[in-house]
């Protein structure tokens, strides 16, 4: 009966109670989608790369490391030698390798060296492969994949050509021009750092870095052919560049690599690998795992998340004061109807469980409309999520933290509505005194 009467007196005044209920909503769905992006963000932040096991190059420090090779941020290390990473890929713990030549720019974009194996074995966000959106991996040693913000930021399509320059800075005085790159794919968008990087092949790079020396070197070669007795011709085809059809970019083993990223056979045997590696007395190596060194960068950001959740918690709280506002208010044009309850026997102190009941079923409407809006707002934006910000929605969408909100803002909405609660049992009280 008191549950009735509650919903009745909010039905009559609907127009402030609506404006209430709107502002509790939105505050409320503001409060639990920062929970969720702050959790997911987490998540899909510890997911920027995935699949890969170990992380190796030259000892730098492990954020220092994981920054220049999964970032494409700061000064990559020096270089490990070619042998170092034939010893590893002849590891029988290693299934697969990925080696990475980092230190060149395009337009302000940084330039990574490396193999069609990147676009096989690399994986980020649910362990989600590279897929491009036209045109094929590398096809020849002068290939470039770019990817997707450069492809929209520069308007490049395939066959179109690039020059790389050398150095970090975004404007550079030694660009390489005689080798210039063509572009064969463009990734997909991923939302991660893949998608402001130019990929290249290291036998690319390589010549690119030669210079003018390689025409000089062709002229040599032609001129040594003529001298022992062989046609230009013969000499040119003993020494023709791949073929789309004969290409194989692991074929080529430049004299160094900046990074190598392993995939393991199996991942139980990554911390023994890792132990392995770091204790190398043929040559300095430092081997991390991605994992635990995304959970320590992400550990430098917490004090953004909880200033975030903080702030959302204060606009609910503002919120929840309108509704205790709302209800002091409508305490004088209530004065008759709380006359009449005390004449059909209300206690006062049934009067201030009629007015907490009436905040408490505000809330938890405005809670439930929440939930409900915020799970169809999240469908709606995940595949947008995905693609432009990294952001990868997984179930269940709303955790215990998301319970533990909804719990503490009907307990504040509890504590809030003493203020009017007790305003009625004093008039509860008035009313008594009066009648009597």
């Amino acid at each position: 009966m008191l549950s009735t009467i509650a919903i009745e007196s909010i039905k009559r005044r609907k127009t402030t109670a609506l404006l209430t209920l709107l502002s509790i909503t939105i505050s409320i769905s503001l409060l639990l989608c920062v929970d969720i992006v702050r959790s997911q963000v987490k998540t899909s932040f510890t997911r920027t790369v995935s699949g890969v096991d170990l992380i190796v190059g030259a000892p730098s420090g492990q954020l220092n490391l994981l920054l220049s090779s999964v970032f494409n941020i700061g000064t990559p290390t020096k270089g490990i030698d070619y042998k170092s990473v034939a010893s590893l890929k002849s590891n029988k713990q290693v299934s697969w390798l990925i080696p990475l030549s980092l230190g060149d720019t395009h337009r302000g974009f940084r330039v990574i060296g490396t193999t069609n194996r990147f676009f096989e074995h690399f994986k980020y966000g649910d362990k989600q492969a590279l897929a491009l959106t036209e045109g094929r991996v590398f096809e020849q040693p002068l290939s470039t994949v770019v990817g997707a913000d450069i492809a929209d930021s520069l308007g490049y399509t395939v066959g179109d050509k690039i020059v790389v320059s050398h150095g970090l800075g975004s404007v550079s005085f030694n660009n390489h021009d005689d080798h210039p790159f063509i572009i064969s794919g463009i990734l997909e968008k991923t939302g991660t750092p893949v998608d402001k990087a130019v990929y290249v092949t290291l036998q690319g790079l390589e010549k690119a870095h030669s210079g003018p020396k390689s025409a000089h070197t062709s002229r040599l070669r032609k001129k040594t052919a003529f001298l022992n007795g062989h046609s230009t011709n013969e000499h040119e085809h003993e020494h023709e560049e791949p073929t789309q059809d004969n290409y194989d970019s692991d074929a080529f083993t430049p004299e160094s690599v900046s990074v190598v990223m392993l995939g393991l056979k199996n991942r139980a045997a990554a911390l023994q690998l890792q132990y392995q590696i770091n204790q190398s007395k043929k040559e300095p190596l430092m081997a991390i795992l991605p994992g635990m060194a995304l959970a320590e960068l992400w550990q430098i950001m917490g004090n953004v998340e909880a200033l975030l959740l903080g702030l959302s918690g204060l606009i609910v709280i503002c919120a929840l004061i309108g509704l205790a506002t709302m209800l002091l208010a409508t305490m004088r044009e209530r004065y008759q109807e709380i006359a009449v309850l005390r004449t059909i026997g209300a206690g006062p102190f049934t009067l201030l469980l009629l007015i907490q009941l009436e905040a408490m079923l505000l809330t938890i409407v405005s809670a439930a409309l929440s939930i409900a809006q915020v799970a169809v707002l999240m469908s709606m934006f995940k595949p947008w999520l995905s693609s432009t910000y990294g952001l990868f929605l997984s179930s269940p969408l709303f955790s215990q933290s998301s319970v533990i909100i909804v719990l503490l803002i009907l307990g504040c909405t509890y504590l809030v509505s003493l203020f009017p609660a007790i305003a009625a049992y004093k008039r509860g009280l008035h009313a008594g005194l009066n009648s009597n």
